[in-house]
């Protein structure tokens, strides 16, 4: 299981190149004007995870296959895009089908680099995509709402639950406020997820800063870092450009120029790992000499639903997983080491499956 995560922005702060360094293609054309990216490029990416690396050289696994995620490059927006300005109807599908948004921030200057307004301030940049998709979203409601009045009246459930949800999300709205600020109850959640408002998705910035500022961020940065502890989203500093080189260069080079610019390590890290923090997101393996292999849930989910990741017959037959903690793992060389000192369980049904468990499923045909 993963996610997609679509990367947003005015046009010209870097979404593209960013875009770019993540897949190690130059699949999205980068280029110093809008729209140069008009139907959304989509790429795979393989989650780094050092944890993997290090269950498959003690296990001496033949193939190390890592968990992955789908980034999707949405062609810049801009200030009408919720009336249909720029091909702003297009892009607003585009985010819609997307589980969370990386807002890329443009937080250098550049005088050989147009931007769309005529000046840098990636504050107010934030400000000009929140208020179109608030906007879209707004006149997306109303229109539901209409169509829902028929249903409500005749007493339907399911009408009647949408509606609620549907005003409780234009009355945060009305105050200026995105969708994701609506408090919604469990038993809510899929209902809630099913009507794909634009600003309920989880949001992470990326201050996209010059190759000077990349380990230590700079004022522009540090203002948006502010914006974003004020709404209980997450930010990640990054410089695009530094990562579309660092893609170009091998496991040794990169590692070498990284350490050359104060880096620990690649800011696509940073941001993968933000991704997973943002959607709740974490990773269980399985272990073997064919293979290790990372998997991906969502955090509370339980041992037959894990296993279902896997193979649905998995989770219909599940009988009960065995189950070794990472750290057991690494600590005593292996699985027969940590079964031998008792480090390994049998967990059932109402397990619920932790970050780095190492688990192997045992299942009815």
């Amino acid at each position: 299981m993963g996610f997609k995560m679509g990367i947003v922005g005015l046009p010209n702060v870097g979404k593209s190149t960013l875009f770019n360094a993540l897949t190690k293609t130059a699949a999205a054309q980068a280029a110093n004007f809008p729209f140069c990216t008009i139907e959304p490029n989509v790429g795979d990416v393989a989650v780094p995870d050092a944890r993997l690396d290090r269950l498959a050289s003690i296990a001496q696994s033949k193939q190390i296959i890592p968990t992955r995620m789908t980034f999707v490059d949405i062609a810049g927006l801009v200030k009408g895009a919720s009336k249909g300005e720029g091909l702003g109807n297009q892009f607003l599908a585009n985010i819609r089908e997307t589980d969370a948004i990386a807002h890329v921030l443009r937080c250098f200057e550049d005088g050989d680099v147009t931007h769309v307004e005529d000046r840098v301030n990636p504050v107010e940049d934030a400000e000009i995509i929140e208020t179109e998709l608030m906007i879209a979203d707004m006149e997306s409601i109303e229109k539901r709402l209409q169509g829902l009045l028929r249903k409500v009246r005749g007493g339907d459930k399911e009408a009647v639950q949408q509606e609620r949800l549907l005003r409780a999300a234009l009355a945060v709205l009305e105050q200026g406020k995105p969708a994701r600020a609506v408090a919604v109850d469990a038993e809510d959640a899929k209902a809630w997820a099913m009507l794909q408002l634009l600003t309920s998705k989880p949001i992470l910035y990326v201050c996209n800063v010059d190759e000077g500022s990349a380990a230590t961020g700079n004022a522009m940065s540090a203002a948006v870092a502010e914006m974003a502890a004020a709404q209980g989203a997450a930010h990640v500093v990054i410089s695009a450009q530094i990562e579309e080189e660092i893609a170009q260069l091998s496991h040794e080079e990169a590692a070498e120029f990284l350490s050359e610019m104060g880096l620990e390590e690649p800011g696509l890290d940073r941001l993968i790992q933000a991704g997973y923090a943002l959607l709740e997101l974490e990773t269980y393996f399985t272990v073997g000499p064919k293979e290790a292999r990372a998997w991906t849930i969502r955090k509370g989910t339980s041992a037959p639903r894990a296993a279902g990741v896997i193979h649905g017959d998995f989770e219909k037959g599940f009988i009960r997983a065995e189950t070794i903690a990472y750290d057991d793992f690494v600590t005593l060389g292996g699985e027969l080491p940590a079964k031998e000192a008792g480090k390994m369980r049998a967990e059932g049904k109402a397990y619920i499956v932790k970050d780095g468990d190492v688990l192997h499923f045992l299942f009815n045909t």
